[in-house]
């Protein structure tokens, strides 16, 4: 069983570097449970077209990914995404530690964690150095982050 998790997990990424949106979501549960600390938890639909706004939206992206390692209950990997920000034209290398819970062979549970601040400080310049790690600006980027998901899934 853990093979088979090690290869969904990897399955996972290897669609991420395709940007391919669907064959990501296909390795996903009706039910799955995402969160990371920019979308917070997201549920079944939310969380799939989280991953489809990302990719279409993805200007300058390479990922790297390694240390996938799986058991019976789920696994985890090390990934990195170097990409534009839209909004501001700068550079992020975000570096983020993915753990999985998988049944019946899909991905159930996904939890990525990351430095928030670090992220702020590249994808915002000064105000990302100075305020990245306040409470206000973590929660405003949250707050775009969730107006972003709702306006592509309006369109």
């Amino acid at each position: 069983m853990s093979d088979a998790n090690s290869a969904l997990i990897t399955r996972f990424y290897q669609a991420f570097q395709r940007l391919d949106a669907e064959a990501m979501v296909a390795c996903y549960s009706a039910d799955i449970v995402f969160s990371d600390p920019v979308f917070g938890t997201l549920r079944g639909e939310d969380a799939k077209d989280m991953w489809r706004m990302l990719i279409t939206r993805a200007k300058d992206f390479t990922l790297t990914f390694d240390s996938v390692r799986s058991d019976e209950r789920g696994g985890g990997a090390h990934w990195v995404a170097t990409y534009l920000f839209s909004q501001t034209g700068r550079v992020v290398v975000n570096d983020i530690q993915a753990r999985f819970v998988i049944r019946d062979g899909l991905i159930c549970q996904h939890d990525d964690t990351f430095d928030l601040w670090r992220w702020a400080r590249q994808a915002l310049g000064l105000p990302g150095v100075l305020l990245g790690w306040t409470p206000m600006l973590q929660n405003k980027v949250r707050e775009q982050a969730a107006r972003g998901l709702k306006a592509f899934q309006q369109r």
